[in-house]
């Protein structure tokens, strides 16, 4: 318990440490620029306090729970024994199908997180309300969660196989301009958001570790070379999968549209 006590106590710290420039800052303009006084001063102080001590707290989960357990699955999914059933029929050659549990398990990490993502239910709740209840809320949500998915999967693919990060990411963004043109543009500025507000503070230590896990588990991968790039796909595929999601939206209203006006 002392141990923790300490751990927590330079996590605290430095977590002062780096939020101290923007009170500073947040402060010097209210006082010296625009020259008043805080409003509701006392609920702001208790506020940074409240900041401070949850980004401690959340610090100080990621090492202790969020980074190793990405890695321990890392590591338990690309086990020789798990992949063959026992050491003795693995040749010593991997192929990239062999790593199929891994590419779900990515899948399935990525919707998940994105699911859960706070950042993501506001954004949500917010598109929701600014266009008048025509974005659902949820729709939203399970679209930009399966561009997140998608994209996890086809990053660990990545890195099992090793071919080059640029291809996957040039290839993606020339989909991405294709799409701006023919989606509708109302959608256009929330999809770009969307992959913004994916890698938070659910996605991003669970994605980081479990790149990490398989660039170190996975042979002749670089943890440095390999391991990172993962939440670069998180930020990319929620792009395509929201302006597709608007794109099939469009489609079939028009088709209803049409189809309500052929039998009048």
């Amino acid at each position: 318990m002392l141990a923790w006590i300490i751990d927590f106590s330079g996590i605290l710290f430095s977590t002062i440490l780096d939020v101290l420039p923007i009170i500073a800052i947040l402060f010097s303009f209210q006082f010296f620029v625009l020259r008043r006084k805080v409003a509701n001063l006392r609920r702001v102080i208790i506020g940074f306090v409240y900041v401070l001590v949850g980004l401690a707290l959340f610090l100080q989960g990621l090492e202790q729970a969020l980074f190793p357990l990405g890695r321990l699955m890392a590591e338990q999914l690309t086990d020789p024994a798990f992949i063959y059933g026992s050491l003795e029929n693995f040749s010593g050659t991997v192929h990239w199908m062999d790593y199929m549990w891994v590419y779900l398990f990515a899948i399935a990490i990525g919707f998940s997180t994105t699911i859960a993502e706070p950042s993501l239910m506001a954004v949500a709740i917010k598109a929701n309300q600014v266009s008048g209840g025509s974005i659902g809320i949820w729709g939203l949500r399970i679209a930009v969660a399966i561009g997140v998915a998608v994209g996890i999967g086809l990053g660990s693919f990545r890195i099992v196989t090793g071919y080059p990060l640029q291809w996957f990411i040039i290839g993606g963004y020339i989909i991405v301009v294709i799409q701006t043109f023919y989606a509708p543009r109302m959608i256009v500025p929330l999809a770009y958001d969307s992959g913004g507000v994916t890698t938070s503070t659910v996605t991003v230590p669970l994605v980081a570790a479990l790149g990490l896990g398989l660039a170190e588990t996975v042979p002749g991968r670089n943890a440095l070379m390999d391991g990172f790039g993962l939440i670069a796909f998180a930020s990319l595929f929620p792009i395509m999968s929201v302006m597709a999601y608007a794109q099939i939206s469009q489609f079939i209203n028009s088709r209803a549209a049409q189809k309500s006006s052929t039998k009048e």
